[in-house]
Formats: C-alpha cells, structure tokens, sequence
C-alpha cells in the first residue's frame, strides 16, 4: 500500500515522499516534485513487486537461468544424494524451458505459465501429471531461486513467492483386501522371479517401502531378536523393524542358501545390485487381477492391517517410520470400533460406582 506525503521546505518548495509497504517486502521509498510523477511511480513499483520483477541486483543481469541451475546441480545437489537423482531430472526439465532466460528476466508469470505446461503434459508412462507432481518440480526450482538469494547473493526476491499454490491432494489410501492377498500372493508364487513371494510378504507385514526392502543386506538382519535394522531410511533416521511370521521363516530359508558373493537379500543376476522387480509385479498385478494398485499400495496395506489390529496410532508410526502422526491419521478410521470400545471400557471402570448407587437407589 502506497502512502504519499505532501512535504514543503523553509524555501517554500513542495516534494512528494513516497512510501510503499506490501507484506513480506522491504520498505520502498521515493520523492517527487509532482504528485503526478509521485503516483505514477507508486503504481509501477507495486505492480512489479506483486509480478515478481522488481528486487533484481546487477548480478541476476550477468547470468542465465541455466548457468544457476547447473551451478546449482553441481554445488548444491549432491548434498541431497537421496533426492539427487529425481531432482536433477526435474531441474533440467526447468532448464530446457526457462534457461535461456536472464535471471532477471524470471516472473512469477513465467513460473507460471510453465506450471501450467506441466499441469497439462503427459509423462513418459502416457499420464498426465498429478498436481502434487507439479508441487515438487516447483520445490525444487524453488530451492535453487533461495540458494540464489542466500549464498550467491543473485537475487533478493523469489519470483515463486507469489506463485499460487497448488492444492495438495489428500493422501491415498488403497490397501488389499483379503481376496486380493490372496489372489496376489498366490500369483506371487508363480512368478519367474525367485524373490517376488518374500519380496510382497515382507512389505506386507512389515510397512517398509519398496527401496528399503531391495537394497536389504545380510547384515541388516537380526535373526537373534526378531528385527531388520535400517540404517539409511528417507527421513533420515535409523529404525528397527520387527521380524516376525512367515517374514522371518522366509528370510531364515534364503539366509542358508544365500550366495556368498552377494551381500543383498534380493541380488541381480550380476550380484552387485538388487534385483529389478517391475516388470515381474507389473505382470503378477495384471494376472492376479488386481486393479489400481501400487507397490507403495502394500505399505498402506500393512499400516490398515495394523490399525485393524488394534494398533495406536502412535504405534503404526514408528513401524512405519513417520516422525509424526500426521500421516498416519488417514488410517484412524481402521481403528474407530477398537477406540470406542477403549472409551466404553473407561467409563465403566470410572462410573461403576456411580452404577452401583442408582442400583441401591432403586
């Protein structure tokens, strides 16, 4: 909002002190012998902030949109090696559209009109881009533009920051049923690949994500206490696994036939990586009838399966390995019978001696 002051010197001349205050940008200030100029003035400086144009430096004016995203790639980007690889392909998405722009030259209508290209774009699997897709390319150009202004002193002024936002999508929630198990285990059996029966069984009754269960090695293993211990997790932290069941006899089985050559539970042919296993649960979905169903899918399978167990929330979390509850509220419902059934046994134990008095009353 643009606030003019009207200013006159002991000489007798008059000036117009301009002052622009907008939410979350610094002050600007100006003055003007005519108030004509004065307003005129005003009104550009506001429509180029609120466009994302105005706080540009010489320096945004000296280098490309693709010079920042590589010098981005190579000084940045290997600091985040378990996003580096899907970043780096959403970075140069951005820059085979944008960088050959100027630095100075990036809008937030720019931004924009891209979100807009990758809203309606088809991926490489012939889908259209899911919007909660479109949020993490622009998180991760969103980075790049506040590396910009913190380290390298490019810019003073994101020209995502006035980018509307995306409306996240609410969390999926498909889990198998019991026919499906079924049917989907016992496809498993049939499979070519000798891992995929262990591979399900143990996403299954274990939450753990696909990544972390192929890239298992021997030593991750606990046979003694039961459990699988993660070291490297996608949030961070290092977890304990309970080993349990059929999970455990299965584990144990390819424990003794193990090849000592490969230290992964799942090896390749080659034995020097984990076996690639799309193709073969893509087929074993397909024969086993099950639609709309993700690898990821079996994680939210075990979590529901916990919850209709009788499971806290609070428990399934640290299965699951989320530092909050926040994302495992989605499966509340699961367990909505078992907490009334909680509430309903609390009353009774405090307002039993409220019972006992109506009785005696009667």
């Amino acid at each position: 909002m643009a606030v003019i002051e009207k200013r006159k010197t002991k000489e007798g001349q008059i000036s117009y002190r301009v002052k622009i205050r907008l939410k979350g940008y610094p002050i600007q200030h100006g003055t003007f012998k005519n108030i004509t100029k004065a307003k005129h003035w005003a009104a550009q400086i506001e429509t180029s902030i609120r466009e994302g144009r105005h706080f540009k430096n010489q320096n945004s004016k000296k280098v490309t949109m693709g010079d920042v995203i590589d010098k981005y790639t190579i000084e940045i980007l290997p600091r985040k090696p378990k996003s580096f690889k899907k970043q780096k392909s959403q970075l140069l998405w951005w820059k085979a559209q944008i960088g050959s722009f100027l630095l100075s030259d990036i809008s937030t209508a720019i931004i924009s009109e891209q979100r807009n290209k990758l809203l309606e774009g088809i991926t490489s699997r012939k889908n259209k881009r899911s919007s909660a897709t479109v949020i993490r390319y622009l998180a991760a150009l969103s980075h790049v533009f506040t590396i910009a202004i913190k380290e390298w002193n490019l810019l003073e002024i994101s020209p995502i920051k006035n980018l509307s936002r995306l409306k996240e999508p609410k969390g999926r929630i498909r889990f198998l049923n019991e026919e499906e198990r079924k049917r989907l285990l016992e496809q498993c059996k049939k499979s070519k690949n000798p891992y995929l029966f262990s591979i399900v069984v143990l996403a299954i009754s274990t939450g753990m994500r696909q990544g972390e269960i192929l890239n298992l090695s021997w030593k991750d293993v606990d046979f003694n206490n039961n459990r699988i211990i993660l070291h490297e997790t996608k949030n961070g932290e290092r977890r304990i696994v309970p080993l349990t069941g059929l999970a455990f006899k299965l584990l144990l089985e390819l424990f003794k036939k193990r090849n000592l050559n490969s230290y992964f539970l799942f090896p390749s042919s080659d034995l020097i990586k984990p076996i690639y296993i799309r193709t073969f649960w893509e087929k074993t979905i397909k024969d086993a009838k099950i639609e709309n169903f993700r690898f990821h899918d079996l994680r939210h399978t075990a979590a529901s399966y916990l919850a209709m167990g009788k499971a806290s929330l609070s428990e399934i979390a640290e299965i699951l390995g989320h530092k909050t509850l926040a994302m495992v509220k989605r499966y509340s419902h699961f367990s909505e019978k078992h907490t009334i059934n909680v509430v309903a046994k609390m009353n009774d134990i405090i307002f039993e001696e409220e019972k006992l008095k109506d009785v005696n009353c009667m």
